[in-house]
């Protein structure tokens, strides 16, 4: 060992110059996975080296020490109560569908799984507004996930077809002579049977008077960029009802992904052993009682807090300098300038109700509201950023944290595997047959779940974003504060129907549109 050092301490200023240089040509060679090109799929550059740490020692602390309200844990898993709405989507009577089509309509469809389920519910609509004959949907590439999963691997197009047949004409691919009609051919050229130009919310008479002379013309047209392309207001009231038919009647999951979500479901609220307690020192039948009140039932968690998400904010996360570093790198390289919420400072996002809510921050709101830590909690998500250092905190407060990969077998996710849309259908339908579902964050994911189960009348929990953002601010609140503000903030944030204001989106807000006064 000392023959060996002994040349390295001889050695002069100028050869360890050269070695470090050599050091340095050779690092990226080492380690490749620090220089790849940065990209949402692989963000991998200035990699975050520094596990991050608890941010709410002094609520974290009061929420392992919590006392456990029986009549807050009764209130908390009852149903939600009767509202006076019911689903209404059934078509006037007496308007059958013209005997002849005008002609086929093609959309091409980006975004993720529940932009695209919108875009379809659009398609519909769009469809019967001119009477022409709809092509299933075509669903892009997904530019974030790589995914290239099709409307068949996701839907039951037979399920669709059937439920729709008496509102609008569909088929699975154009009759022969328009087979030339193909995603490559609008690629390579400007075509005159595309259309590019649908503004954003269009108007049922734009498409009378844009589209339909195209479809007449030629046989067929292509809107390509189609989504959000159909306006929320000023339609007719049939028109608004097919858009709920559609979202929530007519697109059902394949059957292996309900199978598996049915399973999953199964194994949520009848867990092979059930051992946890509610982490108190009260009298066993008090125990018991909290046990009961949330017996064979679970809450769905959508975390929401994924690389690319936390960068778009422009938060502080305290992870340290390397985060710091590696979320402004992935900013301007992936956005580009575009993230205007980086001209505030973290503390007044957080007033503004801006920043993503962190898996420790969902945890300590899940913990206020009474949910006790024998909660079966099941995680809907496709990537946490930070991992499971950042899931740790959630998971020390809630034990019973599940998800796709823990509740079931290798062999049993084959077929969803490595494929975000159907990973999300699988969350989605185990979502829906929740008994409480929670997202950390406003998107498409919440916007979704938050209409069908308003449209089924089930237990939605909104976070309050502002409030949590300046509660979180205060470094010096105390666990009881936090609690009291915490539960008052969302006394009616727990699915109580809203209804739809001007501009606003059906796919959010059902009501009125698609919900009728019960008798």
């Amino acid at each position: 060992m000392l023959q060996m050092k002994q040349p390295l301490q001889n050695l002069n200023q100028s050869q360890r110059t050269a070695l470090a240089g050599v050091f340095v040509l050779l690092f990226p060679i080492l380690s490749p996975n620090l220089f790849r090109p940065l990209g949402r799929a692989s963000p991998s550059l200035f990699s975050e080296w520094n596990a991050p740490r608890p941010r709410h020692l002094r609520l974290l602390q009061g929420a392992l020490d919590r006392q456990i309200s029986i009549r807050q844990q009764v209130e908390l898993w009852s149903p939600l109560a009767d509202q006076g709405w019911k689903p209404c989507t059934e078509s006037y009577r007496g308007v059958p569908l013209p005997e002849k089509s005008h002609g086929f309509l093609q959309v091409f469809l980006d975004g993720g799984l529940n932009q695209q389920r919108m875009g379809i519910c659009d398609a519909v609509a769009v469809a019967k507004i001119m009477n022409v004959t709809l092509v299933i949907p075509r669903l892009e590439v997904n530019p974030v996930w790589q995914d290239s999963s099709s409307f068949t691997d996701i839907f039951d197009l037979d399920h669709f077809i059937s439920v729709l047949k008496d509102e609008v004409r569909i088929v699975r691919e154009l009759p022969i002579q328009y087979a030339w009609s193909t995603r490559d051919y609008y690629a390579t050229g400007i075509r005159a049977t595309r259309i590019k130009t649908a503004p954003v919310h269009a108007s049922a008479e734009w498409y009378l008077e844009n589209v339909l002379p195209v479809i007449q013309s030629y046989g067929i047209a292509a809107v390509a960029p189609f989504s959000h392309r159909l306006a929320f207001d000023n339609l007719p009231e049939s028109i608004q009802r097919l858009r709920c038919k559609v979202n929530f009647e007519a697109l059902n999951f394949v059957p292996h992904i309900r199978e598996l979500g049915d399973a999953l479901v199964h194994r949520l609220r009848y867990p092979p052993s059930s051992s946890q307690t509610s982490g108190t020192m009260d009298p066993t039948d008090r125990i018991n009682t909290i046990v009961k009140a949330g017996a064979g039932k679970f809450v769905v968690l959508h975390l929401r807090f994924d690389k690319d998400m936390a960068a778009h904010s422009g938060c502080d996360f305290e992870g340290g300098k390397a985060e710091k570093l590696a979320l402004a790198k992935y900013r301007q390289v992936i956005w580009q300038g575009r993230v205007l919420n980086s001209q505030f400072t973290d503390e007044e996002l957080r007033n503004k109700g801006r920043c993503p809510l962190t898996p420790e921050e969902i945890g300590l709101l899940l913990s206020a509201l009474g949910f006790s830590n024998n909660t079966r909690l099941y995680l809907a998500s496709h990537q946490v950023y930070g991992g499971e250092a950042r899931i740790s905190t959630l998971r020390k407060l809630f034990p019973g944290i599940e998800n796709k990969k823990s509740l079931a077998s290798a062999e049993e996710l084959a077929d969803v595997q490595g494929k975000a849309s159907l990973m999300a259908a699988v969350d989605y339908y185990v979502s829906m047959k929740s008994d409480i579902f929670i997202s950390a964050s406003p998107g498409n994911m919440h916007n979704a779940l938050l209409a069908h189960r308003a449209y089924l009348n089930l237990k939605t929990i909104r976070p309050n974003m502002i409030l949590l953002g300046q509660v979180f601010v205060n470094k010096s609140l105390e666990w009881s504060e936090f609690e009291g503000a915490v539960v008052n903030g969302h006394k009616n944030r727990q699915g109580q129907l809203r209804l739809r204001k001007q501009k606003q989106s059906i796919y959010t807000y059902p009501a009125p549109d698609c919900m009728c006064k019960a008798a």
